[in-house]
């Protein structure tokens, strides 16, 4: 292992480890500015596993470190005190506590480390995007690792589809397991030989013995502890146990783990680039496992040793890992590297502030994907929860973000997920984009919808057009466009809401229109352009001394069957080129112009209102004279 300076001295990282071995300690700010971590409820003695099973009650989230280089070591009443936290020149890092700093290029190097035990969750994909924005925003390294230690449950499925999903989301990685790098393998179960040889260090040094205690054993001290409602925490005799007796039990082949032996007096305190100042004391945890008994390194070692020798600058990770920050600082104290920075970003809540999960629905990127969201959108809304760039602008490209961000505007506080803001976004971003590429998604959703038989440009650009003002996602477009192809007036006639249409003349407008297509005059109009039917609307309105509403409405029911809808002289041009193409299938339910014609020569306008009169809340009535 590469030699490490303290305080002026160089010596190799076993003797380091047994130099900091002691209690660790920062100066304290005045306890209004000073937020003490309770671990809670940890699982002190089982040996922990992934960091989310460690995961406590009461925790007060808050802060964490610099790298450790340049410090001053004082002995005062027995303990070792450490001030002047500050970069290790030899890990060529230069941490600042907020912001972007003085970092330049290749000095910042963070990670995504997710396991690959299920689909990418937003929350973790807004983690990795964070990690990634930070990154680039100061010209450094985003790594890929894949922490896969859960043998049970980890699967090179799930390790696909994460690796999917972040590539669909454009998060492009420099180092990981498909990419070449200097400090891998990036893979955890293929590093175990590497943990191993920390282990044996960490036995060298004192830091680790070895324990032998059995699985009912464990229990009767977390039963003992639940009685007397204190955290679970190891209280076994083979932390002080002779060689004599370690020797026997080596000897009869019983089964091992090694323990971590954690000081028991003193502090470790931390500086989290987002939480401020976090505080454990090191009483409140028990030795913990480091290597199970069937060779397995535990989770927050791998972190640990994983994080110094691939050279981390900065972890950037969800607040619930927070907690193991104290197990893996302890680790790198004992084992002399350099601590990274970290910044230990809010949870993403559900609309009823409770954790973000299946039951509230999507919660995956995978499933957002498939649900036809656009990954610009999703990177965009992704980046606002819990981030902003001081101002009041909410649309920006992956490019912009990356310009602007800075770690310093990551708030602390929860940010709530409402897929219909997302949804917004979307639609925002979908209209942004050049009319062929909208225009191409549309196209070819209608022809696997099957509205469509084939790609005719023509008339998708056309149906573009008219539909990408209304849009939020690329499948909307499927019922905007089946909306302009039918004919729903039948179903419009029966609402109360063209009570105040129908009663003011409304015969005089129909019947207008059904003369100047009896005419030819009402095809010319719409073969001609926008100006051409503007003229021949205002024609109508001239006649009967109507306008606004009074004329729109009445022309807009006739023609399209719909009191909503976009503009209709571009719907009748779309229903044109659809008939005439042949494109439209019969899921497409066109109804031409001559069959609209056809139904409002048959509709009896009378039996309409009396209809509308005598019920304001009826079943569809028959409106046809026949």
């Amino acid at each position: 292992m590469a030699m490490r300076t303290l305080h002026g001295h160089t010596c190799a990282a076993p003797s380091a480890a047994k130099y900091l071995a002691s209690s660790l300690t920062t100066p304290r700010l005045p306890s209004a500015f000073h937020r003490t971590t309770s671990l809670g409820k940890q699982q002190a003695m089982s040996g922990g596993g992934h960091e989310a099973k460690t995961r406590m009650l009461g925790v007060s989230m808050c802060s964490f470190f610099g790298s450790l280089q340049g410090f001053k070591v004082c002995v005062k009443n027995t303990k070792v005190q450490i001030v002047g936290l500050k970069t290790s020149a030899s890990a060529k890092r230069e941490v600042q506590g907020t912001g972007k700093g003085s970092l330049k290029g290749s000095e910042v190097r963070v990670r995504f480390a997710p396991s690959p035990t299920g689909n990418l969750h937003v929350g973790g994909a807004r983690t990795a995007l964070f990690n990634y924005l930070f990154a680039k925003s100061l010209g450094g390294k985003f790594i890929l690792r894949i922490e896969d230690t859960d043998l049970e449950r980890s699967t090179r499925d799930s390790e696909e589809a994460v690796i999917c999903d972040l590539q669909w989301l454009g998060l492009e990685w420099d180092e990981g397991p498909d990419r070449k790098g200097e400090y891998g393998p990036y893979r955890q179960s293929e590093r175990t030989h590497i943990y191993r040889q920390y282990v044996d260090k960490l036995v060298e040094s004192g830091h680790v013995y070895r324990c032998f205690c059995t699985d009912e054993e464990l229990e009767a001290m977390r039963e003992e502890a639940k009685l007397k409602a204190l955290p679970p925490r190891y209280m076994g005799k083979w932390g002080s146990a002779s060689q004599a007796e370690i020797d026997v039990e080596l000897e009869k082949g019983t089964p091992y783990t090694f323990r971590f032996r954690v000081p028991q007096e003193g502090s470790v305190t931390i500086q989290d680039l987002i939480r401020g100042e976090v505080s454990w004391s090191k009483d409140t945890l028990g030795d913990f496992v480091v290597l199970r008994s069937n060779g397995q390194p535990v989770y927050n070692f791998c972190v640990a040793v994983d994080d110094a020798t691939m050279h981390i600058s900065h972890v950037i990770r969800a607040e619930e890992h927070l907690p193991n920050t104290l197990r893996q600082a302890l680790i790198y104290n004992a084992l002399g590297f350099p601590m990274p920075q970290f910044g230990h970003v809010s949870l993403i809540l559900a609309p009823d502030r409770s954790k973000l999960s299946k039951r509230h629905g999507a919660t995956s990127v995978g499933q957002f994907r498939e649900m036809g969201f656009l990954a610009p959108a999703m990177v965009n809304y992704l980046a606002l929860l819990g981030w902003n760039d001081g101002t009041e602008d909410e649309i920006f490209t992956v490019d912009q973000i990356i310009q602007k961000f800075s770690i310093d505007r990551v708030t602390k506080s929860g940010a709530i997920f409402d897929q219909t803001k997302l949804q917004w976004m979307n639609g925002q971003h979908l209209r942004s984009l050049p009319t062929e590429e909208l225009a191409s998604m549309l196209g070819n959703q209608w022809v696997k919808a099957g509205i469509l038989s084939e790609y005719q440009e023509a008339f998708v650009n056309e149906a573009t057009e008219l539909l990408k003002n209304g849009l939020e996602l690329v499948a909307d477009s499927e019922e905007g466009l089946l909306n302009i192809l039918g004919y729903p007036l039948h179903l419009t006639l029966a609402s109360n809401q063209v009570k105040e249409i129908v009663d003011d003349n409304i015969t005089e407008v129909v019947s207008s229109i059904v003369a100047a297509y009896d005419s030819g005059e009402l095809q010319a109009v719409i073969d001609g352009d926008h100006d051409a039917w503007q003229k021949w609307i205002k024609g109508i309105g001239k006649t009967f001394k109507r306008k606004g509403k009074r004329l729109f409405m009445p022309v807009r029911i006739a023609l399209t069957g719909r009191m909503q809808g976009p503009e209709m002289g571009a719907i009748l041009r779309l229903l044109r080129e659809g008939e005439t193409s042949g494109i439209i299938t019969e899921k497409g339910s066109l109804v031409p112009l001559s069959e609209r014609i056809k139904v409002l020569r048959e509709v009896d306008w009378t039996a309409v209102s009396s209809a509308l009169e005598n019920s304001r809340d009826i079943e569809p009535v028959t409106v046809l004279s026949h």
